[in-house]
């Protein structure tokens, strides 16, 4: 289901949805009270096995900070989405979606829970997508450092203030996945919802 545009929906915390996204059509994901991360994903809705991918878009814009004027491009080498605006300038595009098996890992004295992957899992589910084709996310707002001398990665909380925004212009036809993270570490120690808005194109 696509939802009517230019109203701002509301993600509530630790949960997930999808939706199309129109060619031309912006995508604006907001922090409305900072420190929280948002998965997305994004799929050719004409092909669902075009998807996007981290090391195609690292790839090609040389830094794994991507921000205003980067384009996230697909499997195919095809721009899906291009950054318009984005008033945080620090994303993630290396680590994969948190899971069952993440709390396991990394909090294994906390309850488990099903976490973004499973999230978008349920909620691309209806557009005919399975979990083994999820593929790692753009992470909205996600704070991870890189020590360039060992390559050792940090997870630190986002430094995204309330109301900060970034901005996606859609390529072409997509089906959108997109959560309010799960994770801990991920948000500072708390768990708040994400807001979307789409504006049509033209």
């Amino acid at each position: 289901m696509t939802p009517r545009t230019n109203d701002t929906i509301e993600i509530s915390e630790r949960s997930g949805t999808a939706f199309r996204l129109s060619k031309g059509d912006r995508l604006i994901v907001i922090d409305p009270r900072g420190e929280q991360v948002a998965d997305l994903l994004a799929f050719n809705a004409e092909d669902l096995d075009e998807v996007i991918s981290s090391g195609r878009t690292l790839d090609y814009a040389e830094t794994i900070y991507l921000t205003a004027g980067h384009k996230l491009y697909s499997n195919r080498s095809n721009v899906l989405l291009t950054i318009e605006e984005d008033t945080v300038g620090r994303h993630d595009f290396l680590l994969t979606p948190c899971s069952t098996a993440t709390f396991d890992h990394f909090y294994p004295t906390l309850p488990r829970h099903r976490g973004c992957f499973g999230n978008l899992a349920a909620a691309l589910e209806p557009y005919g997508i399975a979990p083994d084709r999820i593929p790692v996310a753009f992470n909205c707002f996600m704070n991870v450092p890189v020590d360039g001398e060992t390559g050792k990665l940090r997870v630190l909380p986002p430094i995204s203030k309330a109301g900060d925004r970034i901005v996606f212009r859609a390529e072409r036809d997509l089906v959108i996945g997109l959560t309010a993270c799960s994770a801990p570490d991920s948000n500072g120690g708390t768990f708040k919802p994400i807001h979307y808005r789409i504006e049509p194109a033209g």
